[in-house]
């Protein structure tokens, strides 16, 4: 909480009959969410763009490429160039397992789109330790 009160007013939302939490707040109108699962200790970080019509002076950064402003096809090329995994088989929420990198392009918000319907930036990006994306490759998932 003190983390990101720096920011401003964080906003605590809970599961009923779960145990994860989840500490919201935002900066210079990039949403910040601290994701703590098990309740106790933080599991990943996810970063939201601010969404149409909202600028930021901002910048998400991934080697050098913004994330928001960045087309995500060339976010997943690149990150493709330097060797890492790049699992898009949900192409709205692509993964770099190992690196554990996650991506989201879902929105309702009308925005410039791909030729597949996708839009063309990605909306959110979270960053969790490294095995956090093994549950999408357990056997029998």
């Amino acid at each position: 909480m003190s983390a990101v009160s720096v920011w401003g007013e964080p906003k605590v939302l809970t599961r009923r009959n779960r145990s994860s939490v989840k500490v919201s707040t935002s900066c210079d109108g990039v949403g910040y969410q601290a994701l703590l699962e098990d309740g106790q200790q933080v599991t990943a970080i996810e970063l939201w763009w601010p969404g149409e019509g909202k600028e930021t002076s901002t910048r998400v950064l991934l080697d050098g490429d913004d994330v928001f402003r960045t087309p995500a096809e060339d976010i997943l090329e690149r990150a493709r160039a330097r060797g890492w995994r790049v699992d898009d088989s949900q192409a709205e929420s692509p993964v770099i397992p190992g690196v554990s990198l996650g991506f989201t392009r879902q929105t309702s918000q009308e925005v410039p789109r791909g030729s597949e319907g996708l839009p063309i930036y990605f909306t959110s990006v979270l960053v969790g330790g490294e095995d956090y994306y093994d549950y999408r490759y357990e056997k029998g998932s």
